[in-house]
């Protein structure tokens, strides 16, 4: 009798080994059918050549053409969303029952994950001289006291901010007056220091108003040389395309000002209105680090806060370490602030 109840309830498993027999069985039922099927290797084509066209797009990102739209750099902000691509063609793929498809699908994401693998996990580490923080406060802001206050309570040693407007700078100021003794406003952007800061002047970036600056930092570990830029904003319309050019021009500005400093030391805090991919950014990324890519949790994405989709925020560094790299949480902007931690080196001081 324990013997037949033992067969009529599947020889006593448990539910676990019930469930596993179950899902073995299916997918043998599963990939049998696909062996038993002889057009699986004659289906899926057009789902193969997506899936190659989006692996070109990712490997040959920098030849795609800035000569009609900016479309070369609007592709490169948002280059990591074509991963997107991958699981829905991936999908097609099973659906189609084709193996050239699954196949092809394997080449995007190899490309994929040779860009942007890096990022997915965090590397984020322990230690560093100075925290810094840059933010763009965004003119319109409804409450610029919470807003600084937020940006206090992070505990950096440096703050940057952009878009700061005329009403409210003194707001500003106010706020941030107990933690940071040390500042100095540019226009429309600002810098805020636990540590003096000396040398500070306007950087020219060919806009006809002031929206970048640069002092020097002086740290219990040595001097830094602290840049704050806010370059041009980017607007995608249906007739003109990536409409960048002032932007370009202003970065090209920007790095020429940094090849010409003369500390070893340096940092770039600010809105530049670009990611890292962007080729129009070459004159600046070209001669310094990201903290996000070089000490980052993550992506980074910094816009729009409500639903970030690009890193535009940036922080860089020359010949200092970063050690850690992430963003803070929403304030009363439409950017979300990000933050690094770096190690000063011993050939700055």
């Amino acid at each position: 009798m324990a013997q037949a109840y033992m067969t009529e309830t599947g020889g006593g498993g448990t539910g676990e080994g019930r469930e596993g027999s179950r899902l073995r069985r299916l997918l043998g039922r599963w990939f049998g059918a696909w062996r038993g099927d002889r057009g699986i290797w004659r289906r899926g084509a057009v789902v193969a050549v997506l899936a190659l066209l989006v692996a070109l797009a990712m490997v040959l990102h920098a030849q795609v053409p800035n000569s009609v739209g900016n479309l070369g750099s609007l592709t490169e902000t948002f280059l990591p969303w074509l991963g997107i691509a991958i699981p829905l063609l991936l999908v097609l793929a099973i659906v189609r029952r084709s193996a050239i498809a699954l196949i092809a699908v394997l080449v995007p994401t190899i490309v994929w994950l040779n860009l942007f693998g890096g990022l997915v996990t965090s590397k984020t580490g322990g230690g560093g001289d100075l925290t810094v923080v840059t933010h763009n406060v965004n003119a319109d802001n409804p409450d610029p006291s919470d807003t600084a206050g937020d940006v206090a309570a992070s505990g950096a040693d440096v703050v940057a901010l952009e878009e700061l407007t005329e009403a409210a700078v003194p707001v500003y100021e106010k706020a941030l007056a107990a933690t940071y003794p040390h500042h100095e406003v540019v226009g429309t952007i600002g810098l805020w220091s636990k540590y003096p800061m000396s040398a500070t002047k306007p950087v020219d970036i060919k806009l006809g108003w002031q929206r970048a600056m640069r002092s020097t930092v002086t740290t219990p570990e040595g001097p830094v040389a602290v840049y704050v830029a806010h370059l041009p904003s980017v607007r995608v319309k249906l007739a003109a395309g990536f409409t960048a050019r002032q932007r370009d021009r202003s970065a090209n500005a920007l790095g020429e000002a940094i090849a010409d400093e003369p500390l070893q030391d340096v940092v770039l805090l600010g809105d530049l209105n670009g990611t890292m991919n962007d080729r129009a950014l070459n004159a600046v990324t070209a001669q310094m680090r990201s903290t996000q890519g070089a000490a980052g949790d993550g992506f980074g994405f910094s816009w729009p806060a409500s639903f970030p989709m690009a890193r535009i925020d940036q922080i860089m560094v020359r010949g200092l370490e970063p050690t850690a790299s992430w963003t803070l949480p929403a304030t009363g902007s439409d950017h979300l602030p990000v933050a690094a931690r770096v190690t000063i080196t011993t050939s700055g001081r």
